[in-house]
Protein backbone atom coordinates (compact mmCIF):
# COMPACT_ATOMS: atom_id res chain seq x y z
CA UNK A 1 0.00 0.00 0.00
CA UNK A 2 1.76 3.09 -1.05
CA UNK A 3 1.64 6.56 1.18
CA UNK A 4 -1.83 7.46 -0.35
CA UNK A 5 -4.05 4.61 0.52
CA UNK A 6 -2.27 4.44 3.73
CA UNK A 7 -3.67 7.83 4.97
CA UNK A 8 -6.76 6.96 3.55
CA UNK A 9 -7.45 3.77 4.91
CA UNK A 10 -6.02 5.29 8.47
CA UNK A 11 -8.76 7.85 8.21
CA UNK A 12 -11.24 5.82 7.19
CA UNK A 13 -10.73 3.20 10.52
CA UNK A 14 -10.26 6.26 12.90
CA UNK A 15 -13.65 7.82 11.61
CA UNK A 16 -15.70 4.19 11.85
CA UNK A 17 -14.17 3.95 15.86
CA UNK A 18 -15.51 7.49 16.02
CA UNK A 19 -12.30 9.56 16.56
CA UNK A 20 -11.33 12.90 15.92
CA UNK A 21 -7.91 13.39 14.76
CA UNK A 22 -7.10 15.69 18.39
CA UNK A 23 -8.54 12.20 20.15
CA UNK A 24 -6.60 9.36 18.06
CA UNK A 25 -3.02 11.54 18.91
CA UNK A 26 -4.01 11.50 22.49
CA UNK A 27 -4.50 7.77 22.82
CA UNK A 28 -1.63 6.44 20.23
CA UNK A 29 0.65 9.61 21.78
CA UNK A 30 1.37 11.18 18.24
CA UNK A 31 1.77 14.51 17.74
CA UNK A 32 -1.23 16.06 15.98
CA UNK A 33 1.18 17.24 12.58
CA UNK A 34 2.55 13.64 12.58
CA UNK A 35 -0.88 12.29 12.12
CA UNK A 36 -2.23 14.68 9.68
CA UNK A 37 0.45 14.16 7.94
CA UNK A 38 0.35 10.74 7.53
CA UNK A 39 -3.24 10.71 6.48
CA UNK A 40 -2.80 13.72 3.83
CA UNK A 41 0.31 10.83 2.53
CA UNK A 42 2.58 13.32 3.04
CA UNK A 43 5.13 10.70 4.75
CA UNK A 44 6.32 8.29 2.52
CA UNK A 45 7.44 5.69 5.11
CA UNK A 46 6.13 5.74 9.06
CA UNK A 47 7.61 4.18 11.31
CA UNK A 48 6.32 0.88 12.09
CA UNK A 49 6.38 1.81 15.79
CA UNK A 50 3.88 4.93 14.79
CA UNK A 51 1.66 2.21 12.36
CA UNK A 52 1.33 -0.03 15.68
CA UNK A 53 0.83 2.58 18.00
CA UNK A 54 -2.36 3.30 15.79
CA UNK A 55 -3.46 0.36 15.23
CA UNK A 56 -3.31 -0.45 19.13
CA UNK A 57 -5.23 2.73 19.73
CA UNK A 58 -7.71 1.60 17.36
CA UNK A 59 -8.09 -1.58 18.51
CA UNK A 60 -7.16 -2.98 15.46
CA UNK A 61 -4.38 -5.65 14.44
CA UNK A 62 -1.63 -4.27 12.30
CA UNK A 63 -2.69 -6.17 9.49
CA UNK A 64 -6.43 -5.53 9.35
CA UNK A 65 -5.27 -1.51 9.83
CA UNK A 66 -3.01 -1.99 6.59
CA UNK A 67 -6.23 -3.32 4.87
CA UNK A 68 -4.55 -7.07 4.50
CA UNK A 69 -7.35 -8.73 6.06
CA UNK A 70 -10.16 -6.14 5.77
CA UNK A 71 -13.43 -6.42 8.05
CA UNK A 72 -16.45 -7.68 6.22
CA UNK A 73 -19.26 -5.04 6.92
CA UNK A 74 -22.81 -5.44 6.36
CA UNK A 75 -24.87 -1.90 5.74
CA UNK A 76 -28.22 -4.50 5.29
CA UNK A 77 -28.80 -4.87 9.13
CA UNK A 78 -32.12 -4.56 9.85
CA UNK A 79 -33.71 -3.93 13.74
CA UNK A 80 -36.08 -5.98 15.29
CA UNK A 81 -39.23 -3.77 14.54
CA UNK A 82 -37.66 -3.33 11.05
CA UNK A 83 -35.42 0.17 10.73
CA UNK A 84 -32.77 -0.28 7.86
CA UNK A 85 -32.33 3.84 8.17
CA UNK A 86 -31.29 5.94 10.64
CA UNK A 87 -31.95 9.81 10.60
CA UNK A 88 -29.58 12.03 13.38
CA UNK A 89 -30.76 15.31 14.37
CA UNK A 90 -27.42 17.71 15.03
CA UNK A 91 -28.30 20.39 17.65
CA UNK A 92 -29.09 18.74 20.98
CA UNK A 93 -28.25 15.49 20.18
CA UNK A 94 -25.12 15.41 18.03
CA UNK A 95 -23.71 18.20 20.04
CA UNK A 96 -24.63 19.97 23.44
CA UNK A 97 -27.08 22.71 22.68
CA UNK A 98 -25.57 26.24 22.39
CA UNK A 99 -26.94 27.67 25.68
CA UNK A 100 -23.81 28.43 26.24
CA UNK A 101 -23.36 30.73 23.47
CA UNK A 102 -26.10 32.95 25.06
CA UNK A 103 -24.61 33.28 28.33
CA UNK A 104 -20.80 34.16 27.33
CA UNK A 105 -22.79 36.80 24.82
CA UNK A 106 -24.55 38.34 27.75
CA UNK A 107 -21.61 38.11 29.92
CA UNK A 108 -19.64 40.00 26.82
CA UNK A 109 -22.34 42.73 26.17
CA UNK A 110 -24.00 42.81 29.50
CA UNK A 111 -27.09 41.78 28.40
CA UNK A 112 -29.56 39.68 30.18
CA UNK A 113 -29.46 35.95 28.99
CA UNK A 114 -33.11 35.48 28.38
CA UNK A 115 -32.99 38.41 26.49
CA UNK A 116 -30.15 36.85 24.46
CA UNK A 117 -31.86 34.02 23.86
CA UNK A 118 -35.17 35.25 23.32
CA UNK A 119 -34.23 37.18 20.43
CA UNK A 120 -32.46 34.62 19.05
CA UNK A 121 -35.28 32.74 19.01
CA UNK A 122 -37.25 35.21 17.23
CA UNK A 123 -35.24 34.65 13.49
CA UNK A 124 -34.11 31.36 13.98
CA UNK A 125 -36.22 29.59 12.44
CA UNK A 126 -35.87 32.32 8.94
CA UNK A 127 -31.91 31.86 9.20
CA UNK A 128 -32.37 27.94 9.30
CA UNK A 129 -34.70 28.02 6.59
CA UNK A 130 -32.09 29.90 4.27
CA UNK A 131 -34.94 32.78 3.91
CA UNK A 132 -32.34 35.07 6.36
CA UNK A 133 -28.55 35.40 5.71
CA UNK A 134 -26.01 34.97 8.02
CA UNK A 135 -24.60 38.14 7.82
CA UNK A 136 -28.41 39.97 7.97
CA UNK A 137 -29.49 37.45 10.90
CA UNK A 138 -25.88 38.81 12.89
CA UNK A 139 -26.92 42.40 12.22
CA UNK A 140 -30.69 41.69 13.46
CA UNK A 141 -29.66 40.28 16.03
CA UNK A 142 -27.58 42.79 17.05
CA UNK A 143 -29.74 45.69 16.60
CA UNK A 144 -32.19 44.11 18.78
CA UNK A 145 -29.87 43.35 21.49
CA UNK A 146 -29.09 46.69 21.44
CA UNK A 147 -25.02 45.57 21.08
CA UNK A 148 -22.43 46.39 18.24
CA UNK A 149 -22.33 43.59 15.34
CA UNK A 150 -21.71 40.06 16.66
CA UNK A 151 -20.65 37.09 14.26
CA UNK A 152 -23.06 34.04 16.29
CA UNK A 153 -20.98 31.60 14.03
CA UNK A 154 -18.59 32.24 16.28
CA UNK A 155 -19.87 32.33 19.21
CA UNK A 156 -22.06 29.20 17.96
CA UNK A 157 -18.85 26.83 17.53
CA UNK A 158 -17.00 28.10 20.27
CA UNK A 159 -19.80 26.71 22.47
CA UNK A 160 -20.64 23.82 21.18
CA UNK A 161 -18.99 20.32 22.14
CA UNK A 162 -19.25 16.85 20.83
CA UNK A 163 -22.38 15.31 22.90
CA UNK A 164 -21.15 12.13 25.03
CA UNK A 165 -21.36 8.84 23.66
CA UNK A 166 -22.70 9.39 20.18
CA UNK A 167 -19.69 9.69 18.18
CA UNK A 168 -19.16 6.19 18.66
CA UNK A 169 -23.08 5.32 18.38
CA UNK A 170 -22.86 7.27 14.71
CA UNK A 171 -20.04 5.31 13.61
CA UNK A 172 -21.09 1.73 14.46
CA UNK A 173 -24.40 2.78 12.89
CA UNK A 174 -22.82 3.39 9.64
CA UNK A 175 -21.01 0.11 9.80
CA UNK A 176 -24.59 -1.51 9.82
CA UNK A 177 -27.15 0.71 8.53
CA UNK A 178 -27.43 3.02 6.25
CA UNK A 179 -27.91 6.61 8.26
CA UNK A 180 -27.79 10.46 7.71
CA UNK A 181 -28.66 13.87 9.07
CA UNK A 182 -31.77 15.37 9.58
CA UNK A 183 -31.12 19.10 10.58
CA UNK A 184 -32.87 22.35 11.61
CA UNK A 185 -29.55 24.22 11.15
CA UNK A 186 -27.57 27.77 9.86
CA UNK A 187 -25.74 28.14 6.77
CA UNK A 188 -22.27 26.85 6.69
CA UNK A 189 -22.89 25.40 10.60
CA UNK A 190 -23.23 21.47 9.23
CA UNK A 191 -19.87 21.94 7.34
CA UNK A 192 -18.13 23.30 10.42
CA UNK A 193 -19.02 20.91 12.64
CA UNK A 194 -18.01 18.17 10.02
CA UNK A 195 -14.79 20.01 9.27
CA UNK A 196 -13.82 20.51 13.20
CA UNK A 197 -14.43 16.88 14.19
CA UNK A 198 -17.16 18.05 16.61
CA UNK A 199 -19.50 15.66 14.75
CA UNK A 200 -18.61 12.27 12.93
CA UNK A 201 -17.23 13.24 9.78
CA UNK A 202 -19.06 10.15 8.01
CA UNK A 203 -19.85 9.73 4.49
CA UNK A 204 -23.72 9.84 5.09
CA UNK A 205 -25.81 8.05 2.80
CA UNK A 206 -28.39 10.81 3.15
CA UNK A 207 -27.77 14.57 4.41
CA UNK A 208 -31.05 16.66 4.90
CA UNK A 209 -30.02 20.39 5.52
CA UNK A 210 -32.58 23.19 6.51
CA UNK A 211 -30.53 26.12 5.39
CA UNK A 212 -30.11 24.48 1.66
CA UNK A 213 -33.87 22.69 1.67
CA UNK A 214 -35.93 25.87 2.41
CA UNK A 215 -37.63 23.58 4.65
CA UNK A 216 -37.34 22.98 8.51
CA UNK A 217 -38.89 20.61 11.15
CA UNK A 218 -41.66 19.97 12.22
CA UNK A 219 -42.59 20.68 8.34
CA UNK A 220 -43.93 17.37 7.26
CA UNK A 221 -42.27 18.17 3.70
CA UNK A 222 -38.74 17.99 5.29
CA UNK A 223 -39.61 14.34 6.43
CA UNK A 224 -41.37 13.31 3.02
CA UNK A 225 -38.33 14.37 1.44
CA UNK A 226 -36.07 13.26 3.80
CA UNK A 227 -37.33 9.85 3.05
CA UNK A 228 -37.55 10.30 -0.82
CA UNK A 229 -33.95 10.17 -0.64
CA UNK A 230 -33.33 7.08 1.54
CA UNK A 231 -35.62 5.57 -0.81
CA UNK A 232 -37.46 3.61 2.00
CA UNK A 233 -40.90 3.06 3.47
CA UNK A 234 -41.12 5.40 6.41
CA UNK A 235 -41.86 2.06 8.78
CA UNK A 236 -38.29 1.56 7.76
CA UNK A 237 -36.99 4.66 9.28
CA UNK A 238 -35.91 6.10 12.60
CA UNK A 239 -35.48 9.68 13.72
CA UNK A 240 -32.81 10.66 16.66
CA UNK A 241 -33.81 13.65 18.00
CA UNK A 242 -34.52 15.95 21.03
CA UNK A 243 -37.48 17.95 19.51
CA UNK A 244 -40.67 16.81 21.16
CA UNK A 245 -42.69 18.54 18.21
CA UNK A 246 -40.15 16.61 15.65
CA UNK A 247 -40.72 13.25 16.82
CA UNK A 248 -44.63 13.94 16.57
CA UNK A 249 -44.69 14.70 13.46
CA UNK A 250 -42.00 12.20 12.06
CA UNK A 251 -44.58 9.40 13.68
CA UNK A 252 -47.55 10.57 12.59
CA UNK A 253 -45.80 9.69 9.02
CA UNK A 254 -45.44 6.64 10.02
CA UNK A 255 -41.93 6.63 11.11
CA UNK A 256 -40.18 5.11 14.54
CA UNK A 257 -38.83 7.46 16.49
CA UNK A 258 -36.50 8.10 19.21
CA UNK A 259 -36.60 11.49 21.56
CA UNK A 260 -33.16 12.62 22.83
CA UNK A 261 -32.78 13.80 26.55
CA UNK A 262 -29.52 16.22 25.71
CA UNK A 263 -29.92 16.85 30.37
CA UNK A 264 -29.50 13.29 30.67
CA UNK A 265 -27.11 11.89 27.48
CA UNK A 266 -25.89 8.82 28.86
CA UNK A 267 -29.57 7.30 29.51
CA UNK A 268 -30.40 8.33 26.06
CA UNK A 269 -27.35 7.05 24.56
CA UNK A 270 -28.05 3.65 26.11
CA UNK A 271 -31.91 3.89 24.97
CA UNK A 272 -30.20 4.06 20.82
CA UNK A 273 -28.45 1.41 21.66
CA UNK A 274 -31.17 -1.02 22.47
CA UNK A 275 -32.80 0.05 20.03
CA UNK A 276 -29.97 -0.44 16.97
CA UNK A 277 -29.53 -3.56 18.86
CA UNK A 278 -25.72 -2.23 20.30
CA UNK A 279 -26.09 -4.00 23.73
CA UNK A 280 -23.56 -6.28 23.37
CA UNK A 281 -20.79 -3.75 21.31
Amino acid sequence: MDEKGLGKRLQEMRRNAGLTQQQLCQVANLSFSTLTKIERGAIKAPSIFTITSIAQALNLGLDELLGNTPKAVSREKKTRSGVRFVFFDVNGCLVRFYHKAFAQIANDYGVPPDLVEMAFLHYNADVCRGSLSMRDFNQIFAKRLGIPLINWGKYYLSSVESMPGMDKVVAWASQNYRVGLLTNIMPGQLKELRNSGIIPDLEYDVIVDSSETGLIKPEPEIFELAQRKAGLPANELLLIDDTRENIAQAESLGWHVLWFDYAQPDESVEQIRIALDMSNV
